[in-house]
Parts: structure tokens; sequence; C-alpha cells
């Protein structure tokens, strides 16, 4: 073989695995929630912003194929079959505690990151939060029952409650009555408990409220999240006090409470960069929240004829005036 024919090959040899490694495909991330993509958008620029931390930025390093319900769990489930059938490197779930159980009961070998607003454990979504184990871990923005105290120092009157309750996640609902129901016992407070999962129903929902003569109406399932201008709206024109996740109360709710829900999805985005990067799913604990916060609409305040008192305000991370 003559010298340049062997350098020409030679050089093409090396060329192209180098060529041949450039045109891989990107992995791609399956993203399943059960609300409607308008009302997640903040948690999902959260959840980007986490993953272009650990060095994958969405669209050069990895591709998101998005899945929204749009409130129908029950199509949790076939999303996740699609995505586990055109091979996803990770799942991401959230929203509805029964739809995330349903993508986690989907696969035991494709890895998966949810974010819940419910013990992982007792929701049956983990084994355990230190070490989740299987194929499984994600991050869980727990609430506190401190805002029925702080309710109650708002309005100090208040002797009877709504909770709103979304009867289409049985898991969550259950946990929102029983936790409403605890703290309601040591505060004096009497729970009604109303059920609503389309947007008549939360209007059908006020109207119960007031003919009942409660004092507040609490919303914290993911559904409700997603319709907290509609909440909000309907709480000014019956002229019933909002109470939900801190998020909401800029769009018009009287008071929230919670976790930072952004910072959570940034968290889960960092886990699921780091699985990208080879480390297993049941090896990372269950992220827990570490600081709440307290948001005080003194607008909605005042059009509802309620005074905040100046200790609630100097307590407040955030008042919106």
């Amino acid at each position: 073989m003559r010298r340049r024919q062997f350098i020409t090959l030679l050089g093409g040899a090396s060329v192209w695995p180098l060529a041949a490694r450039a045109q891989q495909p990107i992995p791609t991330i399956g993203s399943i929630y059960s609300v409607s993509a308008a009302s997640w958008t903040d948690n999902m620029d959260a959840f980007r912003r986490g993953l272009a931390e650990v060095g994958f930025v969405d669209g050069r390093h990895v591709a998101i194929d998005y899945r929204w319900a749009d409130g129908r769990i029950e199509r949790m489930r076939e999303f996740a079959a699609d995505l586990i059938r055109r091979k996803v490197a990770v799942i991401v779930t959230g929203g509805a505690t029964a739809g995330v159980r349903d993508v986690v009961t989907a696969t035991k070998t494709v890895p998966i990151v949810f974010t819940t607003a419910l013990d992982p454990v007792a929701s049956g979504l983990v084994a355990s939060l230190n070490r989740p184990g299987a194929n499984v871990t994600g991050v869980t923005f727990i609430g506190d029952e401190l805002v029925g105290k702080q309710l109650k120092e708002l309005i100090p009157g208040a002797s009877k409650i709504a909770t709103l309750v979304n009867p289409n996640n049985p898991v969550m609902a259950e946990g929102v009555i029983q936790n409403a129901r605890t703290a309601a016992r040591r505060l004096g407070l009497d729970v009604i408990v109303i059920q609503a999962s389309t947007e008549s129903e939360i209007d059908a929902a006020f109207t119960s409220a007031v003919e009942q003569r409660t004092s507040a109406l609490f919303a914290e399932d993911a559904y409700f999240a997603s319709r907290g201008e509609q909440i909000a709206a309907l709480g000014l024109r019956h002229r019933l006090p909002t109470v939900g996740v801190p998020q909401n109360v800029t769009a018009g709710m009287l008071m929230g409470y919670g976790a930072n829900i952004p910072d959570s999805y940034r968290q889960a985005g960092i886990y699921v960069g780091r699985i990208l990067k080879g480390e297993k799913p049941g090896d990372l604990p269950v992220l827990q929240p570490t600081k709440f916060s307290l948001v005080i609409n003194l607008k909605t305040a005042k059009a509802l004829g309620i005074d905040v008192p100046l200790f609630l305000q100097q307590r407040a991370d955030e008042v919106i005036e």
C-alpha cells in the first residue's frame, strides 16, 4: 500500500468514530403531569434550571417529551406506557398523587423522579425517605399545620372552614382531609369537606361553602393550584377568604403557606441530571423542604374587610399590597 493511501485510510478511521459519536441522539426525559402546561410554567422553568445546574441544557444536551393530563389523571398511566416504549432515559412526574403512583408502578427499570405534596412512604411511592430503593426517588413538599393557627389569628371569629378536595385524586384528598381535621381539632374548628374536580364544580363548591356559613376555604390539590385565579376571583365574589399555595396569593387568594414549590422542581431537575450522569435513583434520598413561606395579600384582605394584625404582617415572608 502506498504511503499516501495509508495515511488517508488511517485518517478516515480516526475521524469516523468521532463523527458517529457526534450524530448520536441526545437522551430524552419523559415528563408526565396531571395538570395543564399553562398552569405549570413556573415549575417547569425551575425544573429546567435545575437540569442546567448539573450540565444538561434543554434542547442542547437533553430533550424533554412533555405529557399533560389536563386534570384527567387516568391518562398518566397510558402516557407512562408510551414513554417507556419510546425508551426515555428518565421519567419525571408529579401533580395528582394517584397518577404519580400509576407512573411509578408502570416500570421497575426506567428511572423515575417524582414531586409530591404528600408523604411518599405513606403514599406507597418509596420504601423509605433515606433509601428509596428500586428505580424511584423524588422531592416532597409536605405542608405544615401552622397555616391553621395563622388563619385563626387572621380571622379570630372563625369557627368552621371548608376544605376543597379533588375526588379524581383520592390519595391526596384523603391526606388533605386527615390533616385538616387534625389541625381543626387542635384549634376548635369544624371542617366541611367539599368535592370538586371541574371548573363548574369549583363554582358550586363556593356556593355550598357560603350556604354552610364557613369562615374560609382551603384548596391544596395540584388541580386547585392550577385554578388559582378562578378560586381567588370566587373568593372575592362570595366574600369568602381563600387559602392555598403561596404562588396563588398573587392571583388574589388571601393567604398561602407552604414550601417553595418551584425550588422543589429545581431540585427535581438536579436529581434527573445526576441520574443521567450515572447515579442510581434508589440511592438518592427523597428531598424534603427546609423552608416554608407565609404570603398574605393585603389588597384581598381589605376587599374582604379583614384587618391583618401587624404581628402577622411582620411574620410573613411576603406581603402583597
